[in-house]
C-alpha cells in the first residue's frame, strides 16, 4: 500500500463519529489547559490519560488505544494554540513555548490590538499544523523502513542520544537535569528484573513487583506538583483584562505576518524533529530569526505582529514535528511525548519503526485526526476568543479541588490501588520542592520511560558481543549516535566556560 492510501485508511478511521468525539475534547481541553497559567501540555496530558482509559472502556483494544492518543495528541497541540492567550492579554505565559509572545503579544493588547494577536496566532498555528503534518507524512514511513535496520547496539546509543539531548537544553544547571534523568533511570530499575526474574529494589513489597507506575510519577510530577505550589506560595494572581474589540486581523497584519508564519512553521518542524529541541527553543530561534530579517527590528518589542506571528508558528511546528522520532524512532523528543509513549505502552504498543507495520490503524489514524483536530482549533479559537478569556479568571480555589480529584479518582481507577495514591502524593511533594530548586522534571519522566528500552537493548547487544562493550563503538550507526550524544552534553559547557574566559578577560 502506498502512503495515500495509508492515509486514506487514517482519515476512514479518524472520522469514526467516537474518535471526531474524542479529538474536539482533546482539542477542547488542550486549548483551556494551555490557557490556564502553569498547567501546561504535560500536566494535561497526564490527568487526562487516565480518563480516557475510562472513556474508552467498551472497544476492542487497538481502537482504545487509537481513540486515546487521539485525544492525548490533541490536548498536545491544543495547549500550544492555547498558551498564546494568557501570554497576550496577561502577559502570563501558559506554558513554557509561549514566552517570548509576551514581549510583542501584550504590548499589541495593551494598544487595543488583541483581537488582531490572538487570531494572528490562531492562524499562524493553523498553518504550523498543516506545514508540520505535510512534513510528517513525507518524513516518517521512510525513517521508520530506515530504523528498521537498527540493530539494538543502535537502539542503545539511540536512546542515550535522546536522554543527552533532552538533559543537554533543559533547565538552567546541565548538573541538575544529569541528576534528574539519572533519578528516573534508576526509577525505571524497580521492580522484577525481566532476563533474570530476580526482583530489584522492592524491599519485598509484592506491590512494587511490577515497578513503579509510570502514570502515577507524571501525574503526581506535573499536575499535583502545581497544586501544591499554588497552595503553599498562594500563588494566585489578580490580572486587569484589556478589552477585545475587533477579532479578525486587518490585511496590513495579514501581510506583515505571512512570511514569519511560514518561516516559522518550517523551522519549528525541523526543530521539533530534534530530541530535547522542543516548542521553547523553536519559538526563540524564531523570534530571533524574524528580529534579524526585519527591515525595523527596533519595533520588537513594542508590538510588532511578526513577533507573535513567527514563535506561534513555530512552537506548533515543532510539536508537530516532534512526532517524528516517537512514532518511528519509539524516542520521545520532549517530557509532552514521552508521557504520549507512557500512554502507548499502558495499551502495549511500541512505538517504533514496528509501529507503520504492527499498529496503522493507530499511527495513521492519529496522523489523519491532527488535521480533522488543527482545523477544529482554527474554528474554536477565531470566534470563541473572549469565551477563552473567561475560562483564565477561573478562581483557584474551584480549578485547585477539580485538578486534585481527577488526579486521585484517575491514577486510583488504573490499578485500583492504594499504594500509588501514596506515590502520587509523594511525587507531588516531590515535584513541588524539585521545581522550586529549578530541578528540570522532563528528564526524569523521560528516565523513567526510556530506562527499560536502555537497559534492554544493552544487554541484547552485550549478549550478541559475548560481553564485549566495543560492539557500541564498532558499528558505525552507534558510534556515530554516541558521538553525537557526547557532543549534545560536551557544546553547551564549552561555551559557557568559554563564555566565562572572555568574562574575566573583560573584567581584566
Amino acid at each position: 500500500m502506498s502512503t495515500l492510501e495509508f492515509l486514506g485508511n487514517g482519515f476512514a478511521v479518524a472520522f469514526q463519529w467516537h474518535n471526531l468525539l474524542f479529538a474536539f475534547f482533546g482539542v477542547l481541553i488542550g486549548t483551556a489547559v494551555g490557557v490556564l497559567p502553569g498547567i501546561g501540555p504535560m500536566s494535561g496530558v497526564a490527568l487526562l490519560i487516565p480518563i480516557t482509559s475510562t472513556l474508552t472502556g467498551g472497544l476492542t483494544p487497538e481502537e482504545a488505544a487509537t481513540s486515546s492518543i487521539i485525544m492525548l495528541a490533541g490536548v498536545y497541540y491544543g495547549a500550544m494554540y492555547g498558551g498564546s492567550t494568557t501570554s497576550i492579554l496577561i502577559n502570563t505565559p501558559g506554558e513554557s513555548a509561549s514566552v517570548i509572545t509576551t514581549l510583542d503579544g501584550y504590548q499589541m493588547a495593551k494598544q487595543g490590538r488583541a483581537g488582531s494577536a490572538l487570531s494572528i496566532a490562531a492562524i499562524g498555528s493553523f498553518i504550523a499544523g498543516i506545514v508540520a503534518l505535510i512534513g510528517l507524512i513525507a518524513v516518517a514511513e521512510p525513517m521508520a523502513k530506515l530504523a528498521i535496520k537498527f540493530g539494538p547496539a543502535e537502539y542503545f546509543s539511540l536512546v542515550v542520544l535522546g536522554l543527552a539531548a533532552v538533559t543537554g537544553l533543559a533547565g538552567k544547571s546541565m548538573t541538575k537535569a544529569l541528576i534528574m534523568t539519572v533519578m528516573g533511570l534508576l526509577l525505571a530499575t524497580i521492580g522484577i528484573d525481566a532476563v533474570s526474574g530476580v526482583a530489584r529494589f522492592t524491599f519485598e513489597l509484592p506491590v512494587l513487583y511490577q515497578g513503579i507506575d509510570f502514570l502515577t510519577v507524571a501525574v503526581g510530577l506535573f499536575a499535583l506538583g502545581e497544586v501544591f505550589k499554588t497552595i503553599l506560595e498562594s500563588d494566585i494572581q489578580s490580572n486587569i483584562f484589556p478589552k477585545i474589540n475587533r477579532i479578525l486581523p486587518t490585511k496590513k497584519d495579514m501581510k506583515d505576518s505571512a512570511m514569519p508564519i511560514v518561516r516559522g512553521s518550517v523551522l519549528g518542524f525541523f526543530v521539533g524533529i530534534l530530541p530535547g529541541a522542543g516548542a521553547s527553543i523553536a519559538s526563540f530561534f524564531s523570534y530571533s530569526m524574524e528580529k534579524k530579517l526585519s527591515k525595523h527590528p527596533e519595533k520588537f518589542g513594542h508590538g510588532a505582529i511578526e513577533g507573535v506571528a513567527g514563535p506561534e508558528s513555530a512552537n506548533n511546528g515543532a510539536s508537530g514535528g516532534s512526532m517524528i522520532p516517537l512514532l518511528t524512532l519509539g524516542i520521545p523528543g520532549s517530557g509532552t511525548t514521552a508521557i504520549l509513549m507512557g500512554a502507548l505502552f499502558m495499551y502495549n504498543i511500541q512505538p517504533g519503526p514496528l509501529l507503520f507495520e504492527k499498529h496503522p490503524q493507530v499511527v495513521w489514524g492519529l496522523i489523519a485526526s491532527m488535521f480533522i483536530g488543527n482545523v477544529m482549533l482554527l474554528i474554536l479559537n477565531m470566534p470563541l476568543v473572549k469565551v477563552f478569556t473567561k475560562i483564565i479568571q477561573t478562581p483557584p480555589k474551584y480549578l485547585l479541588p477539580i485538578i486534585l480529584a481527577i488526579s486521585v479518582f484517575g491514577v486510583y481507577a488504573v490499578q485500583v490501588n492504594t499504594f500509588n495514591l501514596y506515590v502520587l502524593m509523594g511525587c507531588g511533594l516531590a515535584g513541588y520542592f524539585l521545581a522550586r530548586n529549578d530541578f528540570p522534571l522532563a528528564p526524569l519522566v523521560l528516565g523513567l520511560v526510556l530506562g527499560p528500552m536502555l537497559e534492554n537493548n544493552m544487554r541484547r547487544a552485550l549478549t550478541a558481543s559475548n560481553g564485549d562493550f566495543m560492539i557500541f563503538l564498532e558499528r558505525p550507526v552507534s558510534a556515530v549516535l554516541l558521538i553525537a550524544g557526547i557532543l549534545w552534553l560536551a557544546v553547551p559547557l564549552l561555551l559557557k566556560l568559554r563564555g566565562k574566559k572572555v568574562i574575566v578577560s573583560e573584567e581584566g
